[in-house]
């Protein structure tokens, strides 16, 4: 089959039939897992083109699959389904590199219709620049939008698609608040739905990666009740 290659992990064989089956049929190459060590065995050589990963799985949990897997590939677009209710385990799946989660049960529509979004926004990183578009810089500063690259004092910021996107949002207007609702529509351009919660985790993950580079950044500012601004002055 000639499809995108989903690895999915998942430890239930009834859902993980399920779920390979809704992939088959809408034209994926599926790559089945029941555990996270043999996943990360057969996947760690050659990456997949998107990962669909449970958290609670034996041998090796979700958590520390993902966390592996995006050290091997920032491109990856990596999506969590989970049943476990406690937010902290979904937040922190997101904030080790996940781009989006869903909670069990789960339509197989969203699940699928999800990981295509994921799928199209990753693409446009690996794609030709054949745009003529030029970088633009915002004090240290730089975003590279057809390549959705961003570097801050000439190195670059090894971000997610989602992570970037939402970087370019704020960056775009500085020092004009964006809230939570105008950083999803620009983060998940197809309507897909996330909670508050999830776009204040990339928010971290973003700081963090940049403070990695400039321990002194403070480029990105929470507003109480309002959401988030990125200042002029870095």
């Amino acid at each position: 089959m000639s499809g995108p290659r989903v690895a999915l992990v998942e430890d239930e064989p009834t859902i993980r039939e399920a779920v390979g089956l809704a992939f088959r049929r809408e034209g994926f190459n599926v790559l089945e897992f029941g555990d996270g060590l043999s996943a990360w065995e057969a996947l760690e050589p050659v990456p997949p083109d998107v990962a669909v990963l449970d958290i609670g799985l034996p041998r090796m949990d979700g958590l520390e699959l993902c966390r592996r897997l995006r050290a091997r590939s920032e491109l990856l677009p990596i999506i969590f389904v989970t049943s476990r209710e406690d937010e902290f385990d979904r937040i922190l799946g997101l904030e080790i590199g996940a781009d989006d989660y869903l909670c069990k049960p789960f339509s197989m529509r969203e699940l699928v219709a999800r990981v295509r979004v994921l799928l199209r926004r990753s693409s446009a990183r690996a794609a030709p620049d054949e745009s003529g578009e030029r970088p633009v810089r915002i004090g240290e500063l730089q975003l590279d939008t057809p390549k959705l690259r961003a570097t801050w004092k000439n190195r670059t910021v090894p971000l997610t698609v989602t992570e970037y996107l939402l970087l370019q949002a704020l960056a775009s207007r500085p020092d004009h608040v964006r809230s939570r609702d105008q950083l999803m529509d620009a983060a998940y351009p197809d309507g897909t739905s996330v909670s508050d919660r999830t776009i204040d985790s990339h928010i971290k993950r973003i700081r963090r990666k940049i403070e990695a580079i400039d321990p002194a950044f403070r480029g990105i500012e929470g507003v109480y009740g309002a959401g988030y601004r990125y200042r002029s002055e870095g």
